[in-house]
């Protein structure tokens, strides 16, 4: 898939979730994306890796956005953005990333959500949505989370969302300037699903 089909608002690869829909960046995005991680920033920082300088501009949008598609052109990753289906607000992101086939047939979920947005179950509804596409139409066979250990808000929303947690990673990642711990979590798909691949990635 080409960086400009992906792009391309009719592109189809559009997700339903209870109260919300998810699907990939659009350049079109920019401004309120840019907007709601400002006004989050206090708040996502300091669960987060450091931001660049540049982050919130334009150039890093559209680099952004290249990376992405390169991701997905290689089957490595998909990011979306989620909004809420009430108003079309966007309420935050979510990606599946690190994905691994071969024998592993599993990748990592990662997701954020801006502040006015928190408690409301959109979040919760997203990570939902996110599995049910990876195990229906990627065929994937296991999705893993971590999130840090003081990060309860988190920890609740994955068992939530059927994950368990599995164990306890020291200097997992470099979290705001610092190798912080995780718990690490994970989710196996039903066995039904992941014999092969249901559909196209706009089913």
């Amino acid at each position: 898939m080409a960086l400009l089909d992906w792009i391309t608002p009719g592109d189809g690869l559009r997700l339903q979730g209870e109260g919300i829909e998810i699907r990939p960046p659009r350049p079109s995005d920019f401004a309120e994306w840019r907007d709601l991680r400002e006004s989050s920033r206090s708040f996502l920082q300091p669960w987060e890796p450091t931001w660049p300088e540049d982050d919130l501009t334009r150039a890093a949008w559209r680099r952004r956005l290249a990376s992405y598609a390169r991701d997905i052109d290689l089957g490595q990753a998909y990011p979306f953005l989620v909004f809420r289906k009430d108003d079309g607000a966007l309420t935050g992101g979510i990606t599946l990333s690190n994905i691994r086939r071969g024998v592993a047939q599993m990748g990592t979920v990662g997701y954020w959500c801006g502040a006015p947005y928190t408690r409301q179950g959109l979040t919760l509804a997203a990570v939902r949505t996110l599995s049910s596409f990876a195990f229906r139409s990627l065929a994937l066979h296991r999705l893993e989370a971590a999130c840090i250990p003081q990060n309860a808000p988190s920890r609740r929303l994955l068992g939530l969302a059927g994950f368990k947690e599995e164990g306890h990673a020291q200097a997992y990642l470099k979290i705001n300037g610092e190798w912080r711990d995780h718990v690490l979590f994970g989710l196996v798909g039903p066995p039904h699903r992941v014999a092969a691949r249901e559909g196209s990635l706009g089913a």
